[in-house]
């Protein structure tokens, strides 16, 4: 069966392995989710879950939202997404689940959007390079030579020039989990993943081919 779970992203750490090799992991708040609508293929024309996540005042839900939070028997959430699976009979509406779906040595794909970091200009926002530093050259982070002189006369598309950069959804595949915590719903995450702390991030199983731990032995 597919997993997937909505999470918030508390910050970065790292933890020890027996062997003393250190692994910096990202420590993520995965649920409790609350399912709040089972999608059929006869009914919706497909399968998913939609599901909400984060506790929130009554007063800060919309009406048509708040409808079907009471329709489903649970309280009010900040944020619901869809999860299509190809069965979701395992799933029943007001069912709640945890971080405890996954499991130490699973493969799975983080979706969380990164930080915005506004207008910046080409040397940020695409790596280039700077112009000469010598004396009287007084053009150091310009964007360069634009286009052609006389014929198309104008800027190709895609040009990399300056404008907004960051605050954009990102995967990050085949991340290994190596520490679960039921009890807090915290689950530890080898490696970084996008996303400003406190910000919602998605874990689901990876569509990579499954390989084996590189931390956890034998």
């Amino acid at each position: 069966m597919k997993k997937a779970i909505l999470g918030k992203k508390l910050g970065m750490s790292q933890i020890f392995t027996p062997d003393g090799t250190v692994i910096p992991v990202t420590v993520v708040e995965a649920g409790p989710c609350a399912v709040m609508q089972i999608k059929t293929q006869a009914k919706d024309g497909y399968d998913a879950v939609k599901v909400a996540f984060g506790d929130v005042k009554e007063a800060r839900v919309n009406k048509p939202m708040l409808g079907q939070f009471k329709q489903a028997g649970i309280a009010p959430k900040k944020y619901v997404k869809e999860f299509r699976f190809e069965d979701c009979a395992a799933y029943t509406v007001g069912q709640e689940f945890k971080c405890d779906v996954f499991a130490v040595g699973d493969h799975v794909d983080v979706v969380g959007t990164t930080r915005g970091r506004g207008y910046t200009g080409t040397i940020q926002r695409w790596n280039t390079h700077c112009g000469p530093k010598a004396h009287g050259s007084g053009y150091h982070r310009g964007v360069g030579s634009l286009g052609t002189n006389s014929s198309p006369s104008r800027v190709f598309k895609n040009k990399k020039m300056p404008g907004q950069y960051g605050h954009e959804q990102v995967t990050i595949q085949n991340l290994e989990i190596v520490k679960v915590d039921g009890a807090r719903n915290i689950i530890l995450i080898a490696g970084g993943i996008p996303g400003a702390k406190n910000s919602l991030v998605i874990v689901k199983d990876t569509v990579k081919k499954a390989r084996g731990s590189k931390w956890i032995k034998g």
